[in-house]
């Protein structure tokens, strides 16, 4: 993928700068990480699920966090005792991970579960009310009669 300039974006708008950083970041392809897998739905109107396969972890070896625009999820499994067995293929990870999401403005995380090896997070846009669209409605004046203006004439 050719490297976009976004510095003539920069010169003519006011604040996305943010959104242009996040573009320039997703054009480079060896920084993604692949492990675990995701998706990200909308379920609703302003609603929307993450869903990460996290098979082999449960819910105290993951953390959620969620702080100033970012949603980080991390996974980290503890040691376990020895076993008396020995393995001849092991083919389960149980590597620890930390994803990150970017988030919008006022979006905020309201739930997390666990089931059947996949961490559902749900998130919720809400709007504050100043930033909401409102109708301003129109007064009409009263309409007036013109004014006329009265002139006395001097007879000289």
């Amino acid at each position: 993928m050719r490297h976009v300039d976004f510095s003539p974006l920069y010169r003519s708008t006011v604040g996305f700068d943010r959104l242009f950083t996040m573009l320039d970041s997703l054009a480079q392809p060896d920084q993604v990480p692949t492990y675990p897998p995701y998706n990200i739905e909308r379920t609703g109107e302003n609603t929307y699920r993450i869903t990460m396969a996290v098979a082999g972890f449960d819910e105290t070896e993951l953390a959620i966090e969620s702080h100033a625009h970012a949603l980080t999820v991390k996974g980290e499994k503890r040691e376990e005792n020895a076993d008396s067995s020995e393995y001849l293929y092991r083919g389960i990870a149980k590597r620890a991970f930390e994803r990150r999401f970017q988030l919008a403005d006022h979006v905020e995380v309201t739930a997390a579960s666990l089931k059947n090896g996949l961490l559902h997070i749900d998130l919720l846009r809400s709007i504050p009310e100043a930033l909401k669209p409102r109708k301003i409605s129109i007064a009409a004046e009263p309409v007036e009669a013109p004014k006329a203006i009265e002139a006395q004439v001097v007879n000289s």
